[in-house]
């Protein structure tokens, strides 16, 4: 048994954590772990946005264009492709891709390829949006947790050691407990969500700075190559109780600090659908995600379900990585979408600019 915090971020604690030092996890978990020379990782959302099914080739052609510069010059490590439809009745295609070096994703979006083709007149005449969410977190702001050992998705592509069996897990509070700033730091959310370019209502091009400690969810499913009981187990049991969680917090989670939430399904290049989803969450703060985890009864039903079922799986692979990450690590643009897109619903418009 090992913890979740690696060896090397280890520091004196100023903060305790959420369990007595004699706990035991009921069943096994696993985290990341990447090299010493990981300091800090780029997590980029990159999608498109239709409203119209005569729009998807378009957009799928816009996809494609998008993963062609993820082959230039300091592209990154991994990127995954997926889709959902909004509570707008919009359709979203989207690129998720993680750097290992940030300096590497600032030389490749100042390339002429990718620069010049977002900065373009002609991405705002195209009749389909286009957004950016960008955040950087350091090691020491993120946390992982697997219910498997190898080929890790998202994050984990890029700390692709896997740890022992640890001990922060099973309990509430234990991703707060995860993540190595946590041993000195609350992690509190300061400052809010300000439009300081374009207008939402106006559409065009709109641009939104952050705040310190956005807190950043991923949370997926992939039964690619779990037989067919397990299939059953996903798609009967375990995706109808997720399902209502999802839809609460993209339609009502607003209330609880949820600034965005997308539950999305992975697909190839041609739009087709993989067996693979998750769910991608912006969070004001990591204590309000706590908060709605621990006491809304759309995640409690998820929770009872995963603890149910975790200690049978096979080739049902379920996981999730959180974030947290410095204002100054933070882009979100928006080119021609609704306001209700991701940041944009809840970022404050100052009235006189």
């Amino acid at each position: 048994m090992e913890s979740a915090i690696d060896t090397h971020l280890k520091c004196p604690r100023t903060l305790s954590r959420r369990v007595s030092d004699d706990y035991t996890p009921p069943f096994p978990m696993f985290v990341g772990r990447g090299p010493k020379e990981l300091q800090q990782v780029v997590m980029a959302s990159f999608g498109v946005q239709y409203a119209d099914d005569e729009r998807r080739p378009q957009a799928l052609a816009a996809l494609r264009h998008i993963v062609g510069t993820l082959g230039l010059a300091d592209g990154p490590v991994h990127h995954d492709l997926t889709q959902h439809v909004d509570n707008q009745d919009h359709h979203n295609l989207m690129v998720l891709a993680y750097w290992a070096d940030p300096a590497a994703y600032c030389r490749w979006l100042r390339s002429e390829e990718v620069a010049g083709w977002w900065a373009s007149p002609d991405r705002l005449d195209e009749g389909i949006g286009y957004f950016r969410e960008i955040v950087a977190p350091r090691v020491d702001q993120l946390e992982t947790l697997y219910a498997f050992t190898e080929d890790f998705p998202g994050v984990g592509q890029l700390m692709p050691e896997a740890s022992g069996e640890i001990e922060e897990h099973g309990y509430w509070g234990s991703a707060r407990d995860r993540f190595p700033i946590s041993q000195t730091d609350w992690m509190e959310a300061t400052g809010e969500l300000t439009v300081v370019e374009g207008d939402p209502e106006r559409g065009g091009r709109v641009v939104v700075r952050g705040h310190d400690n956005i807190c950043l969810i991923r949370s997926g499913q992939d039964w690619r190559a779990a037989g067919e009981e397990e299939r059953d187990l996903y798609l009967d049991e375990i995706l109808p109780t997720l399902q209502d969680g999802m839809d609460f917090l993209r339609d009502e989670g607003q209330a609880h600090g949820c600034y965005s939430n997308r539950f999305v399904r992975s697909i190839d290049l041609d739009g087709n659908e993989l067996d693979e989803s998750y769910n991608l969450g912006h969070w004001r703060s990591l204590d309000q995600l706590e908060r709605w985890a621990e006491s809304h009864p759309t995640h409690l039903r998820i929770f009872v379900t995963f603890f149910r079922v975790v200690a049978g799986l096979d080739k049902l692979r379920l996981y999730h990585e959180v974030s947290v990450s410095d204002a100054r690590d933070q882009t979100f643009e928006y080119l021609n979408c609704h306001p209700a897109t991701g940041m944009l619903r809840d970022a404050r418009v100052p009235a006189a600019r």
